[in-house]
């Protein structure tokens, strides 16, 4: 499956240090081989892989993985989260 990584979550990945975006990467390689998993509420077409305390936002078409968002808390991810409702 290709991996398509979007420039807020390349920023978000720079932002992190080495161990936190290894960690992230590896996680973003594993769910490219695995089928999704979780998806979120409300409708959003978004599916969402927790990483330690953060979270990949991501989304799958036509063979494609695109990575939307990586948070590196769990803080963040909620504010991002809410903006929704």
């Amino acid at each position: 499956m290709e991996i398509r990584i979007s420039e807020k979550a390349e920023r978000d990945l720079d932002a992190m240090d080495r161990y936190e975006r290894k960690s992230f990467m590896k996680h973003i390689e594993k769910i490219s081989a695995l089928p999704p998993r979780r998806h979120l509420k409300f409708g959003l077409p978004f599916n969402v892989e927790q990483v330690n305390q953060g979270r990949i936002i991501y989304n799958i078409e036509s063979g494609t993985m695109y990575v939307l968002r990586c948070f590196p808390t769990h803080k963040e991810y909620e504010k991002w989260y809410q903006s929704f409702r």
